[in-house]
């Protein structure tokens, strides 16, 4: 238990020190991720007017019955890929990314991977 509280406290600690230094504006949104144990969450997020302006997760319509079978890092590749082609649709070009106070490896990895790949600029 206490291994928890300490990896929480760091998640926290970096986190913190992550959005001192990224800003979302309205031409370079801020792309923002969060890692839970069984999904993940990836917002658009215009820091200037404090509103989101669109979010992808594993939970959402297109991806949720779709994604029986494969492993987290796959499903990650597909919230990647389907958030950088609604950003593109939305006429997002190029965002800075916020990893959420994670390490830049993994699924976070994954998921700025693919939605580079998609034609997101960061």
């Amino acid at each position: 238990m206490a291994n928890v509280v300490k990896k929480r406290a760091g998640v926290r600690r970096r986190h913190r020190r992550v959005r001192k230094k990224v800003f979302g504006t309205p031409e370079r949104p801020r792309l923002c991720v969060y890692r839970s144990v069984k999904h993940i969450y990836a917002q658009v997020i215009d820091d200037v007017a404090g509103r989101s302006l669109l979010a992808v997760s594993t939970l959402s319509e297109p991806l949720k019955g779709n994604l029986g079978g494969t492993n987290k890092r796959d499903a990650a590749a597909r919230v990647g890929t389907l958030l950088a082609e609604k950003a593109r649709t939305a006429g997002i070009t190029a965002v800075c990314f916020d990893r959420g106070g994670r390490k830049y490896h993994g699924r976070v990895k994954t998921l700025a991977e693919a939605a580079r790949k998609g034609g997101l600029q960061f």
